[in-house]
């Protein structure tokens, strides 16, 4: 397949114009946007004065906030083709200041809906009962008044937010414009410049000494800046324990996971959960010395893949058919659905370009389809990884679907859920139905890395980025030492007798950007292991079982995202979802070990 995106046929591309046909009709809805920014503020009198006053400004927001999506998704989707086209950038660019302008014009909506006591808004949703459509949008927002502070604080807040959240920027900076590694000598004995983005690809080397010399050189070089580093992420957490405290949180991770209408108790049970199932992670590890021929498995050595990919490859079309016969488990409607979107709604742009985006993803809004971005080769990899990215597009098909604007948009609680569970039916249904022990061998593979990476890795840095709030909230100062020693005991916790503790791995804290998003990574590893477990419903109930995972799909923001996954059965307050999990790892890495001793 070309790289020039002219040359690519039609049907292997989105078609935009379902969004907008032309720029005169971007043009259109940008300026019907711009005139409901400017006339927004008139709100602000008005909401807090009757039942009707309020439907009216929540009204207007949501059908701006529609707007907004629908351009930005056009303006960013077109981008996202040709990086290098100023023309789309400086679309992105305007649609950015009409995002910021729709936020200042609206700036009081939150504290007014704070102002409002609860006897009120009950008084009025009997008054005027189309406000009930919003009752949700409300209660979430006024979940937070023991949290807000006075007007005069608010504001100093709000001003003061500006030179807040940069540690993040700053690290980004640092690390891909001013962090130099050096050179090291590749396969072919050549010097080669070690980057971050080749780091992990040096890792997966054949070659232990390119893997060897990778895993020195990248610590050596983070050792030099430890104490800036250090001095940053302390400097992050402390303002993160700070506004917490002054909001009125008992902790940071409370503050945290209070947005995702969870509890610290989620947290903790994910993390005491995954501590008591290491053993079938030490049992992965102890086969990947096995099947590499090694002594003694170092750190340098658990990137590397356990086997050679996978050498059957597959078109499109047929990839298309592996995603379809995946999901015909689903029944008519999720399966027709898809394949509507697919092949004649052009949801997905599937092959690289020169320009286009690397990577995948799902993107859409209430008034789009949800688009699919690949760049697809044709490798195993690639059709799960479209299975994966059909499963947010279909969970976002159905919350649309089932809920009205305001209440469609899931939370990012929930967002890795459905697309693991088709990427995990796949998986299953082609170790069931292959005749070959070398595509087996790859699907094993492709799992156990899964959980390897997703569940437990995950996990360690939900548990060393717990343990840095509450050193910070103790009054401790993180410095490089301090954090080195808690990163390095937690890697003898994870990784146990079974692989070689290389010192330099007390270093890798200082490359993991997720350390300064705030209790974000243990979503992935939550996400996970509710896939996990509906998955083992769906294989061993059936029917019986996935019309509920089907209203799970269907339930968008119109309740918690715990309540959402309550509706498929799976509740994360308990263990068990974890544990399952955990099993599933475990019989992956005996199935895997089973055939390739068969095969050797």
């Amino acid at each position: 397949m070309t790289d020039v995106r002219k040359d690519i046929p039609a049907k292997y591309k989105w078609d935009l114009t379902a969004i907008y046909p032309d720029m005169a009709a971007f043009d259109a809805d940008f300026d019907k946007a711009k005139k409901l920014v400017d006339q927004f503020p008139r709100h602000a009198e008005t909401m807090t004065k009757s039942a009707k006053g309020l439907y009216n400004m929540l009204c207007d927001k949501t059908e701006l906030e529609r707007l907004i999506e629908k351009l930005f998704i056009y303006a960013h989707l077109s981008s996202d083709l040709d990086l290098s086209d100023n023309f789309y950038l400086a679309l992105m660019g305007k649609m950015q200041n009409l995002a910021c302008e729709a936020g200042s014009a609206s700036f009081f909506v939150s504290p007014s809906l704070l102002r409002l006591d609860e006897k009120t808004t009950e008084k009025w949703f009997k008054e005027f009962p189309k406000l009930e459509e919003y009752r949700r949008t409300i209660e979430v927002e006024q979940r937070y008044r023991p949290h807000t502070l006075s007007d005069e604080n608010e504001k100093l807040l709000a001003d003061l937010q500006m030179s807040m959240g940069s540690h993040s920027n700053i690290r980004t900076i640092f690390a891909n414009a001013d962090l130099t590694f050096g050179k090291i000598r590749d396969e072919q004995k050549k010097l080669v410049e070690l980057t971050e983005s080749t780091y992990v690809l040096r890792l997966m080397s054949e070659d232990r000494n390119v893997r060897r010399a990778a895993f020195k050189k990248l610590y050596e070089t983070y050792d030099k800046y430890g104490n800036t580093l250090s001095a940053l992420i302390n400097s992050y957490i402390r303002e993160r324990t700070t506004v917490s405290k002054v909001r009125k949180f008992d902790d940071s991770l409370t503050a945290s996971v209070f947005n995702d209408e969870v509890t610290p108790a989620i947290y903790n049970n994910l993390i005491d959960a995954v501590s008591n199932g290491l053993e079938p992670l030490f049992e992965y590890y102890d086969a990947k010395r096995e099947v590499l021929g090694l002594a003694k498995l170092h750190m340098y050595d658990v990137y590397t893949p356990l086997i050679s990919s996978c050498t059957k490859e597959y078109t499109f079309e047929e990839a298309t058919e592996e995603v379809l016969k995946t999901v015909e488990i689903f029944g008519s409607e999720y399966h027709d659905t898809l394949e509507k979107g697919i092949k004649e709604q052009h949801w997905v742009d599937v092959y690289p370009s020169k320009g286009k985006r690397g990577g995948a993803y799902s993107s859409g809004c209430y008034d789009t389809a949800p688009y699919m971005l690949l760049n697809y080769t044709g490798k195993l990899d690639d059709v799960s990884t479209f299975a994966h990215e059909a499963g947010h597009s279909m969970h976002s098909w159905y919350s649309k679907k089932d809920n009205t604007a305001q209440e469609s948009q899931y939370t990012i609680f929930v967002a890795e859920v459905a697309s693991t569970v088709n990427e995990l039916l796949f998986a299953h249904r082609k170790l069931r139905e292959s005749n070959s022990d070398e595509e087996k061998l790859s699907i094993l593979n492709q799992i156990m890395e899964t959980y390897k990476g997703t569940l437990y890795r995950q996990t360690m840095f939900a548990e060393f980025e717990k343990t840095m709030h509450e050193l910070c909230e103790g009054g401790a100062t993180l410095t490089k030492e301090l954090l080195c020693e808690k990163y390095y005991a937690l890697i003898k916790k994870y990784f146990g007798n079974h692989v070689v503790a290389d010192k330099e791995i007390a270093l890798e804290w200082m490359r993991i950007p997720h350390f300064y998003r705030w209790f974000y990574v243990y979503k992935y590893a939550t996400c996970i292991s509710a896939a996990s477990s509906i998955v083992r419903r769906i294989e061993t109930e059936g029917e019986a079982y996935i019309g509920k995972y089907l209203k799970f799909l269907g339930c968008g923001g119109r309740i918690s995202p715990l309540e959402s996954l309550k509706v498929a059965g799976i509740d994360l307050t308990k263990p068990e979802v974890i544990e399952d999990a955990i099993a599933d790892f475990a019989e992956t890495v005996k199935m895997f070990k089973e055939l390739y001793n068969k095969q050797k």
